[in-house]
């Protein structure tokens, strides 16, 4: 059992860990609808405040929401694009009233849901985990650079300052013991940050500049409004969620030892259901199961719920705070690139670990995993492939945890009953 002070540590890493994740997605939405100041910084700190809670809920557990599995939630990237497009055909309360039925949905078809986990065999699993780790790591070769989109993108400064971080990483993992190293990340990450402002790559300015307190209030937007258009698009981003979430959920439970049952992934589906539901009640995003934290379990070894927990905590007050949570925005894109190689790897490797379980030279096994891993990380890589396609099915066929898992369960279905028919 960890001490009170190292578990809010420990939370406070895995928060830095999620926290630019967390923080694009209202950026990017408030951008794109042009924003004014407050606005932003209330979607911001909205935004914080129910990953806080959303993370508390799934950590606890009751008899019908929550995996009682150390999972952190966070606003799903994929419901930016139909978030913008349906706030600018219409309004953003028409959004929230999408955002909150679609959670609805989640909610009452997690147990159906729930019975298709027995199309997830240890060949799928180890797939599915596989490609969630591959295609994550684009995201971090980005941040290496300083971002995507940045103006000093790919300087030798950005290069030096990611190396510089995941070379303390390694070091502290391999030299220093207990509970140093279990915060070899919040290490990297401090030692990265005070060299880039020792370099004058580091801004105060949205500290000072940021509120003391903020208060989180339903419907900042305006009374929810209904479109049945909107609602079945965030059905669908929900869906694809799920999906998403599902291989989260086995990726933790092989990062700690643990077989994940069937109704821990119908709990946790539904604890999910309610967290949109809580983000368009308080105007901020759809939510799904992180999978940046994973490799920070596998990493630390830390394997307990109480970081979890205080890791929600954590996000919670810093919703309430917004001069706190800027003080987290000044690490730059470089020094999260370091330690987020480490991290999204570390979910890979945890993939080819689960496949070496599976005899690889039997033809079956082997096509599933091949195409599954190449499909997925091909949708991940090159997603303008599908541009010509309808919205819907761009948004389904550019996640490429989906496409590979949905690639996992159709080839393992369709080979099983190839080699029953057979025998």
């Amino acid at each position: 059992m960890l001490g009170k002070q190292r578990a809010i540590t420990l939370g406070f890493q895995h928060v830095l860990a999620m926290y630019a994740g967390a923080v694009v997605v209202p950026l990017i939405v408030g951008g794109a609808l042009q924003l004014n100041g407050a606005q932003m910084a209330y979607l911001i700190a909205a935004d914080l405040f129910t990953c806080g809670l959303a993370t508390i809920l799934q950590v606890l557990g009751t008899k019908y929401f929550g995996s009682r599995l150390p999972v952190i939630l966070g606003c799903t990237f994929t419901a930016v694009g139909p978030i913008i497009a349906i706030a600018s055909a219409s309004n953003l309360a028409t959004a929230y009233g999408a955002i909150i039925l679609s959670g609805l949905f989640v909610v009452l078809a997690a147990p159906l849901y729930g019975k298709l986990l027995k199309f997830f065999p240890v060949i799928v699993t180890g797939s599915v985990v596989t490609i969630i780790g591959l295609s994550l790591i684009p995201v971090a070769m980005n941040n290496v650079a300083g971002g995507q989109g940045s103006s000093d993108f790919g300087m030798p400064r950005n290069l030096l300052l990611a190396l510089g971080t995941l070379v303390v990483i390694l070091l502290v993992n391999r030299f220093a013991k207990g509970f140093l190293r279990s915060i070899s990340v919040l290490i990297g990450l401090a030692v990265g940050t005070i060299a880039a402002y020792s370099m004058g790559m580091v801004s105060l300015a949205p500290v000072s500049e940021a509120s003391w307190f903020n208060i989180v209030q339903p419907f900042y937007f305006g009374t929810p409004q209904f479109s049945l258009t909107a609602v079945f698009t965030m059905i669908i981003v929900n869906i694809v969620s799920m999906v998403e979430s599902t291989g989260v959920y086995l990726a933790v439970g092989r990062a700690t030892d643990q077989k994940v049952e069937q109704k821990q992934i119908i709990n946790g589906l539904r604890s999910e259901g309610a967290a949109i539901m809580l983000g368009g009640l308080f105007n901020a995003f759809p939510y799904t199961a992180f999978s940046q934290n994973v490799g920070l379990i596998t990493l630390t070894r830390v394997k307990t719920r109480d970081v979890i927990f205080a890791a929600g905590g954590i996000m919670v007050v810093l919703g309430l705070l917004p001069k706190l949570a800027a003080i987290t925005t000044v690490i730059p894109n470089a020094v999260l690139g370091g330690a987020m190689l480490v991290m999204f790897g570390s979910v890979a490797a945890s993939g080819i670990s689960i496949l070496s379980e599976v005899d690889l030279r039997q033809e079956r096994n082997l096509l599933i995993a091949a195409c599954s891993i190449a499909i997925g990380l091909g949708s991940s890589a090159v997603p303008q492939i599908f541009d010509q396609l309808p919205d819907f099915a761009k948004m389904l066929l550019q996640n490429g945890i989906v496409t590979g898992s949905v690639t996992a369960i159709l080839l393992n279905l369709l080979l099983s009953s190839k080699n029953s028919s057979e025998a």
